[in-house]
């Protein structure tokens, strides 16, 4: 049977922060996108059979043995207001240490037809009114929280709750591949 899943970046220590914080917007603006969910940085959401899933799984198992962790430091707002985002962002070391590895799990997965996070961010809400996000960006001026990034999180979503929920940890190896080296005969 067909079903999604989404590979994130997750730390539940942020998520019991970041739960606060959507409550207490919700408290402010009522039910919105997003209000529910467990914080997350995503990396890239698909669908697939369920067969699948260890083919994927060892797939992600292998290209993470060689990303090394890193400590995340997410120190302020953005929003795209396109599309109604408003979100945590990591700061500009962080943002250098997430978008290769995001990048190589895309290339990964690339035979899948994927939505693709070319930008690594935490959303608070998503699809919110104008409205919505100006108080958003009221509410919330200043943060400073950062989180071990040692492992990627594989979720697989709930159509009844309507939630993604964590299927699986795959840890960061640390082990770099080495460069290869164009050796001569002669």
């Amino acid at each position: 049977m067909e079903k999604t899943y989404s590979v994130v970046f997750y730390s539940k220590s942020v998520v019991d922060t970041v739960k606060k914080m959507k409550d207490f917007l919700k408290s402010k603006i009522n039910w919105y996108n997003s209000c529910n969910s467990e914080a997350h940085i995503t990396i890239c959401e698909f669908k697939i059979d369920d067969s699948q899933l260890d083919s994927i799984k060892q797939k992600l198992i292998k290209i993470c043995d060689a990303f090394t962790p890193s400590q995340v430091y997410l120190d302020h707002f953005g929003s795209y207001d396109n599309v109604g985002a408003f979100f945590i962002a990591p700061n500009e070391e962080s943002k250098n240490n997430l978008k290769p590895i995001m990048k190589k799990i895309h290339e990964t997965l690339k035979s899948l037809n994927l939505k693709k996070s070319d930008d690594p961010h935490l959303s608070i809400g998503r699809r919110l009114t104008p409205e919505n996000l100006k108080i958003a960006s009221q509410l919330f001026t200043t943060i400073d929280i950062n989180f071990l990034c040692n492992e990627i999180i594989l979720r697989e979503f709930d159509p009844i709750k309507k939630q993604f929920f964590v299927i699986d940890s795959i840890a960061f190896g640390n082990n770099p591949e080495p460069e290869f080296v164009q050796g001569s005969l002669f």
